[in-house]
């Protein structure tokens, strides 16, 4: 990795649907709050934290990236019909507004790469001479920009799988490199959807190597780690701050200053306590608040990689009829045989003195029904949830948790 920059090769979501005749097949019976946000913005945000609460569940690190699964399972939503677009649209939040939603991301995919620096990539593998709609396919390339690719998942699956692979680690500059792992694709998959998310930048105001030393890390109150410790203090030290009784907020703006990692230190013990009651809406409120001012930071250096199968996360969180006999993609074929097989998710982060680099990947597999004044001091010694946002608009491209460096 350079030791120049900080980098987030953000997140792939890929969507993979198999499908088969009905003949063939059984009967199964959105810095600074602002008050113009899009719907769209406010909706992924929400999202995210309804996902994280589910992903937060378990112990451990967490890292994903909200938008990109979003941006991936909209492609599916798009041949979505009846019941099964409406649990979507309640799960990922979804205005019923086609032209709203279509028209954000066909700009906001466009945006990320001209004025953030987040380059974003679509595409989509179809089973050769399988007859998806043209509205549909023409749907993913006008609004996603999503390229199209023949695929030969009948007899050739595991090849198709490597190449769609290929492309996503190409996309995440070889950070995410085995998104679908052997088996996840068969010769009922029909179509697979790929969104890939790549940023690198640097802080607006790095740490001094020099000064990064060995440190505590409590992982819990009785139990701790070493970690390599980032410190930058002194006059030069200043970034956004804001701290209650139970929490400080530090937020560290990258070059450019259009994008941002928040970080939410809650006391030792207060991770818990601050999970069950972080939202949106609060999150919002507290960087109203948020000041420029010095602040002695003391952040570890961390590399977090996760994948998640979501499938069964999704289902819990209401979108269950999507994996089942029951859905409706007749918006993608003309019929009611697609179904999601399996939605995985990938993501991976590193944070140094330099910047951040992180990349993320999901897929989602459909198959056959067959089948005080002073300067405050910000010590991150022991586990934080952070963020990683669009500052004007307050977007969340990554979110995740990290509990043991």
């Amino acid at each position: 990795m350079s030791k120049k920059n900080i980098y987030f090769p953000i997140i792939t979501l890929v969507l993979a649907a198999a499908l088969t005749a009905a003949a063939q097949a059984p009967g199964k019976p959105a810095n600074e709050s602002k008050t113009d946000v899009h719907p769209m913005i406010s909706a992924g945000n929400a999202f995210a934290f309804d996902l994280y609460k589910q992903l937060s569940r378990k112990d451990g690190n967490v890292f994903f990236s909200p938008y990109s699964i979003t941006v991936a399972l909209a492609m599916a939503y798009e041949g979505a019909k009846g019941g099964t677009a409406k649990e979507m649209e309640d799960v990922l939040r979804l205005p019923k507004d086609a032209a709203l939603r279509r028209d954000f991301f066909a700009r906001d995919i466009k945006r990320l790469g001209a004025d953030l620096g987040v380059d974003m990539a679509n595409a989509f593998w179809a089973q050769r001479e399988y007859k998806f709609l043209a509205q549909y396919k023409e749907t993913l390339d006008k609004y996603y920009q999503a390229a199209a690719f023949n695929a030969d998942f009948k007899t050739a699956a595991d090849k198709t799988r490597l190449e769609i692979n290929g492309w996503t680690g190409e996309r995440t500059h070889g950070k995410i490199n085995d998104l679908f792992p052997r088996d996840s694709l068969n010769s009922l998959t029909r179509l697979v959807l790929v969104d890939a998310v790549y940023f690198k930048g640097s802080w607006e105001t790095r740490f001094d190597k020099s000064l990064t030393s060995d440190a505590d890390f409590h992982t819990t109150p009785s139990n701790k780690v070493k970690a390599s410790m980032m410190k930058r203090t002194g006059e030069d030290s200043k970034s956004g701050y804001y701290e209650t009784a139970d929490l400080q907020i530090l937020e560290m703006p990258y070059k450019g200053g259009k994008l941002s990692m928040l970080i939410l230190l809650p006391p030792l013990d207060g991770l818990k306590k601050l999970e069950k009651e972080i939202s949106p809406e609060k999150l919002e409120a507290w960087k109203k608040n948020i000041s420029n001012r010095r602040v002695d930071v003391f952040l570890p250096k961390f590399l977090l990689n996760a994948k998640y199968m979501l499938h069964d996360t999704l289902a819990r969180m209401g979108m269950s009829a999507a994996f089942t006999d029951k859905a409706d993609f007749s918006g993608m074929d003309g019929t009611n045989n697609l179904h999601i097989q399996r939605v995985v998710h990938q993501g991976l982060v590193e944070v140094n003195e330099e910047g951040t680099e992180a990349a993320a990947a999901t897929g989602v597999a459909m198959g056959l029904k067959s089948m005080p004044m002073a300067a405050p001091k910000f010590l991150a010694n022991h586990p934080f949830i952070f963020l990683i946002q669009e500052r004007e608009t307050g977007k969340i491209i990554f979110m995740g948790r990290v509990e043991k460096p």
